[in-house]
């Protein structure tokens, strides 16, 4: 069965999502550390971009590459949440899907690391 909520169009859906989106980034900041911890690397580092002299385009990719990391940790949390919600009982499965998630959002930090370090030393 489909959601109720699929038949909505227009306005009123963009509206609806609006209020999702606003729902899911309080959910993520109330209760994953880690999503807490990235937000305030991003409030360092995105102003910090506005503030260094480098070209639009290289602001452009370190701006990106941070908010790559939230969307990642965002991503993440959805699975380990599912996860959790389906069983806590250990399971082989369960382990992975909630380690490559982890490796996904280690592999976004990786992507900021590389970035900044090639627009801050070439």
């Amino acid at each position: 069965m489909e959601s109720p909520y699929k038949g909505k169009t227009g306005l009123r859906r963009l509206w609806n999502a609006f209020g999702y989106t606003l729902a899911g980034l309080r959910s993520a900041y109330k209760n994953e550390d880690a999503f807490r911890q990235e937000v305030l690397l991003a409030v360092i580092l995105v102003p910090l971009a506005f503030y260094l002299d480098v070209s639009p385009l290289a602001r452009a990719l370190m701006v990106f590459s941070v908010i790559t990391v939230l969307v990642v940790e965002l991503l993440n949390s959805a699975v380990e949440a599912t996860v959790d919600r389906i069983s806590l009982d250990h399971h082989r499965l369960a382990k992975r899907a909630k380690d490559i998630g982890s490796a996904a959002v280690f592999m976004s930090l990786v992507n900021v690391a590389l970035v900044w370090a090639s627009v801050l030393f070439t």
